[in-house]
């Protein structure tokens, strides 16, 4: 038994003859008597009674039906559903971005993909990058804004985003606020005001100072950038930031300066796993943020 023979079946009962159901189903009556016949072979049962003018279901043949009817239309439902999914209508996304990588592109890529999927749930998770690459690593998550490096990278997919370099912010009254470059090692016995140690950035910022020659007093830690700067407005410390973030900064309360010898990359790539199977919408969502990327590229 298949759901076809169901389907004929069922065409039969609700028609009440075989030239109609033939008709609708466009099939020949002969096939289609062949089909049901083949249904009641292999039940084991007379379905319908074909002895009168007009046919009439057995007992048997009324117990099938009312069985058949809901398995057809949770099939129908099934394909439906299925051509949803297909079709982008549907499906959820699962996204880490650690708490600074709100303000950059992503909010416009955001909007221009649920404007064009709004059926599509867009999950975002906010936490610091070493608890999103395990969080990639486990499944929880499909998608990832990451600060690189990262380890396994041979594990994933990892579309570059953005490559700036961190900047030296103080407040405006900072013996360093009169300077547009510093070196890295003038920091040295400056109070730095930091992302916790679950975020990458710290582990890149402690990698750098000890190329430089010294480790970093730190004396703040926290989850949230504007925080952070208010910290250093408060004459509590300094601290280090992307560029982007530092032209959002109000220029009468913080100064930034430009870090050298050595400078500290910030780049922030997007990652998935490569053995992870990608659905329709998860294909998209690449295609959507590769695009704002280009924009973003067309702009500068």
């Amino acid at each position: 038994m298949d759901l076809k023979q169901l389907t004929y079946f069922v065409a039969v009962a609700e028609a009440g003859s075989f030239t109609q159901a033939a008709r609708v189903l466009h099939l020949s009556q002969p096939s289609l008597s062949k089909m049901v016949r083949l249904l009641e072979e292999e039940l084991g049962v007379q379905l319908i009674d074909r002895s009168a003018k007009q046919i009439t279901l057995t007992d048997a043949g009324l117990s099938i039906l009312r069985s058949a009817k809901p398995i057809i239309q949770s099939f129908e439902d099934m394909s439906s559903e299925l051509e949803e999914v297909v079709s982008l209508k549907k499906g959820t996304l699962r996204l880490g971005i650690p708490p600074m990588v709100g303000s950059y592109f992503l909010p416009s890529v955001i909007e221009k993909f649920l404007t064009h999927y709004p059926q599509i749930k867009l999950q975002i998770i906010e936490q610091g990058g070493k608890s999103l690459e395990q969080d990639i690593l486990q499944g929880d998550l499909d998608f990832s804004m990451v600060i690189l490096p990262i380890k396994n990278m041979e594990k994933y997919h990892v579309l570059p985003c953005i490559n700036e370099n961190l900047r030296l912010v103080v407040h405006r009254e900072h013996p360093l606020a009169s300077m547009n470059k510093a070196q890295l090692s003038q920091l040295e016995r400056e109070s730095f005001i930091m992302f916790r140690s679950d975020f990458t950035i710290q582990q890149v910022i402690k990698e750098h100072c000890a190329a430089a020659g010294f480790e970093p007093r730190i004396v703040f830690e926290s989850s949230q950038w504007d925080f952070m700067t208010e910290m250093v407005a408060a004459k509590y410390g300094i601290t280090l930031l992307p560029e982007g973030i530092c032209l959002q900064l109000d220029s009468n309360r913080f100064h930034t300066v430009a870090i050298e010898k050595p400078s500290i990359p910030w780049q922030l790539s997007m990652i998935w796993r490569k053995d992870n199977y990608l659905s329709f919408a998860s294909k998209e969502w690449i295609r959507f943020v590769e695009a704002e990327l280009g924009d973003h590229s067309l702009e500068k």
